[in-house]
């Protein structure tokens, strides 16, 4: 009453006021770009105002910061998949992205026209985009992730990749995501059960191959797996009774196919089923 109310605040702001210029005394000759000195000024234990001369100093994000969302790949370095996208075109960001501006095509096989599981364009219209996060959050493949580059002004808002962002702008190695984001890329890694991409991990489960698991903490050094090497086959001998030469071991052993060529082998074979059957209806509907 009477006014205390009012002294207490201003009080507050005197105190503030003051604060200023003795955090200024602190960090004299020093930029506030520094990692502890962000940690200490986004903390409670922050004092005072203070002012980031942008764009010569500039403090470090959080890493739960969101900005236009990208497209995970794996890295140019990958044993099995370099290059490979995450993403399966399922279509669930589009649905779930409240103002619609997530437009995907799925790539389909061009001899039976059937859908492949992976985008051949991927376009996201960043002048529309709310910055929401909800894309990266339903995601079942961990595909599309938030990014934290903010610097995206530009002086034309026409034409693909200025402001409508192409796969091609969109695509960023998983190892930029375990950069910018480690922690979170661990947790994610935790639950999927290993580094690699869910379907992968499926794939090595079935097959009893290793699997690159994350460790206790997400500073914890990434080791990947160990693969055994196959032996090669020895050579066998090549001279014979009727000296006709013999093939190498090598020829006449199975060739060892990978869970993937199996599979694409699998999927190759009901493809030329299903065409031959097509092929003997027809005859038969032309006879």
């Amino acid at each position: 009453m009477y006014g205390v109310g009012i002294l207490k605040g201003l009080g507050v702001t005197i105190r503030h006021f003051f604060n200023t210029y003795v955090e200024d005394l602190r960090y004299v000759g020093k930029k506030l770009n520094n990692t502890q000195e962000f940690e200490r000024r986004q903390g409670v234990d922050s004092t005072g105002l203070y002012t980031v001369q942008y764009p010569e100093e500039k403090i470090a994000v959080p890493e739960r910061f969101r900005f236009v969302p990208f497209l995970v790949v794996e890295d140019d370095d990958h044993p099995e998949r370099p290059g490979h996208d995450w993403c399966t075109s399922c279509g669930i960001c589009p649905k779930v992205c409240p103002p619609q501006c997530i437009w995907i095509v799925r790539s389909e096989d061009p001899v039976t026209k059937r859908p492949i599981p992976e985008p051949e364009a991927f376009f996201i219209d960043i002048d529309i985009c709310m910055n929401c996060g909800l894309c990266a959050e339903y995601c079942p493949f961990d595909a599309i992730k938030m990014d934290h580059d903010y610097e995206l002004a530009d002086y034309d808002r026409t034409g693909i990749g200025v402001h409508i962002h192409d796969k091609e702008k969109l695509s960023k190695p998983f190892s930029y995501w375990r950069k910018i984001a480690p922690t979170t890329a661990w947790e994610e890694a935790v639950d999927r059960g290993g580094w690699e991409h869910i379907d992968v991990i499926k794939q090595k489960q079935k097959s009893g191959a290793p699997i690159a698991k994350p460790g206790p903490t997400w500073d914890s050094p990434y080791v990947p797996p160990i693969v055994p090497v196959k032996e090669e086959a020895p050579a066998a001998e090549t001279a014979q009774a009727g000296g006709e030469a013999v093939g190498t071991a090598a020829e006449a052993a199975p060739v060892e196919m990978s869970a993937e060529d199996a599979a694409k082998e699998e999927r190759r074979k009901k493809r030329e089923a299903a065409l031959a059957r097509k092929h003997a209806k027809e005859q038969g509907g032309e006879g």
